[in-house]
């Protein structure tokens, strides 16, 4: 059993990432093996998390997932390790637009039968903190509040005050932070800037964190807090289990290929026909590096227990795709922040519009949309899509029920898959002559493109919850 804690609070602002990773750091620093989560579907918290604790920061997305995955996947990626820490997102109690508790940081707790430490920002209140407390504690009798941590707490006076007014609320105070410059991390327009495009600033940002943590907080009780958590009872998600279990009709090629023609055997693994007679299965180039840093840990091994060699390479120093690369995936992250860069690495450019003009399998996500258009704010791309896209004022966000509209790589036409959408960016069309999906809500629209090989979109998905996706890839790539 893994003794773990949810780090939550009243709303968005607070402080979660900044005590989570510092607690993370601070445990890991005591020598135990401390594995790192996230609520939702934040690709850049992870980043540092895995910072703090040498280990994959992983999301826990019951809306992408589902509800069922949450502990599983939990599971999987604290197998051995002491402690667990997992950070919430935005408010507590904030989940899916329209749909109740679902994705909150409140059903995820009650998923893994975990305590909550709620920080709370006490910089401009006093008495009226045991109200709040009180009023998220007594909310939900099924969600857990085994503490507080005080954040931005200005002086011993102030502290006292505070204390003294939880103390009639029956929650106790875990934690009091102050005011501290040197754990701040800059953002920007779509929140923290990643760890990949500031390494040295924010390895010393995790070290304040933790010194803070450190000095602030009650690592033995809060240990103690984590401990009290009950046996989850469930089996750890395996990513071998689950691509063995897709049909060979989900996982299959979508051009037509019957099982039996370079399908691979789910029990066993891939045929050696398949994998070329090398020992190794198709080659699948992820882009990585500053431009390209949102992805999750579970599609890689989600690939590579569909038989694919994964190599990571950087559009931004690579002149090149890896040798012998069958299919390619670029996920999300700030193209826009890097535009003149990637565009001037002219021979990566050619070589990705080469392999898409072949027919090999591209999925693109966001930012992988991006680079394959025709250009970015005026700057040349990859020019695979007859696309043009701009920086824009408005953001894009929210969760996305999807249905596959045309044939593509990564899923036949009329699958349904949950996604998210988060960018600040606009490509004109929005959608080419096969589109990739049409979405639901917030308001029924197709958008994407599927040409050939390439699957290109603004919505990010969650492999974890459709496995098939990663199966037919893989498929394709052989």
């Amino acid at each position: 059993m893994v003794a773990r804690l949810v780090i939550a609070a009243p709303s968005s602002g607070a402080g979660k990432t900044t005590v989570a990773t510092g607690l993370m750091a601070a445990f890991a620093g005591r020598g135990l093996a401390v594995s790192p989560h996230k609520v939702g579907p934040d690709y850049i918290d992870p980043g540092y998390h895995a910072l703090a604790t040498g280990r994959p920061g992983r999301n826990l997305d019951a809306y992408m997932c589902g509800t069922g995955l949450v502990a599983p996947l939990f599971e999987h990626g604290a197998r051995g390790c002491d402690l667990a820490v997992v950070e919430g997102v935005m408010g507590l109690y904030d989940g899916a637009a329209d749909q109740g508790e679902l994705a909150s940081t409140a059903q995820v707790s009650k998923l893994l039968k975990a305590p909550v430490v709620l920080v709370v920002d006490a910089s401009s209140q006093s008495r009226s903190v045991a109200a709040l407390v009180h009023g998220f504690a007594s909310w939900d009798p099924e969600v857990r509040i085994g503490g507080v941590i005080l954040n931005k707490v200005a002086t011993d006076r102030h502290e006292h005050l505070l204390r003294e007014a939880l103390g009639e609320s029956g929650v106790p105070v875990l934690g009091v932070l102050r005011r501290a410059p040197a754990v701040a991390t800059p953002s920007r327009h779509l929140g923290l800037v990643p760890v990949a495009e500031r390494q040295a600033a924010a390895l010393a940002a995790v070290a304040a964190q933790a010194e803070q943590v450190r000095q602030g907080c009650d690592l033995d009780a809060l240990m103690a807090l984590a401990r009290s958590a009950p046996p989850l009872h469930a089996e750890p998600w395996e990513p071998h289990g689950v691509v063995a279990g897709v049909p060979r009709s989900a996982g299959g090629a979508a051009s037509g290929r019957g099982s039996e023609e370079g399908g691979p055997d789910r029990a066993a693994g891939p045929r050696a026909a398949d994998r070329g007679g090398s020992g190794r299965g198709p080659l699948v180039a992820v882009a990585g590096g500053a431009a390209f840093t949102f992805s999750y840990a579970e599609h890689t091994e989600l690939l590579r227990a569909a038989g694919a060699e994964v190599v990571t390479f950087d559009p931004l120093r690579d002149e090149a795709l890896p040798d012998g690369t069958s299919g390619l995936v670029i996920g999300g992250g700030f193209p826009e922040m890097y535009g003149e860069q990637l565009s001037a690495n002219e021979p990566l450019r050619k070589a990705v519009a080469a392999l898409a003009a072949s027919g090999a399998p591209v999925a693109a996500e966001c930012a992988g949309l991006l680079y394959l258009a025709r250009s970015l704010d005026g700057t040349p791309m990859c020019g695979v899509l007859d696309a043009d896209a701009r920086m824009s004022e408005r953001l894009t966000l929210g969760y996305r029920d999807a249905v596959a509209v045309s044939d593509s790589v990564l899923a036949p036409a009329g699958a349904r898959m949950r996604g998210h959408e988060f960018h600040r960016t606009v490509i004109e069309p929005g959608a080419g002559a096969a589109a990739a999906w049409g979405l639901r809500q917030p308001e029924r629209r197709v958008e994407g493109f599927v040409q050939g090989g390439v699957h290109a979109s603004y919505v990010h998905t969650h492999w974890a919850g459709s496995p098939e996706a990663a199966a037919r890839f893989v498929e394709h790539c052989r």
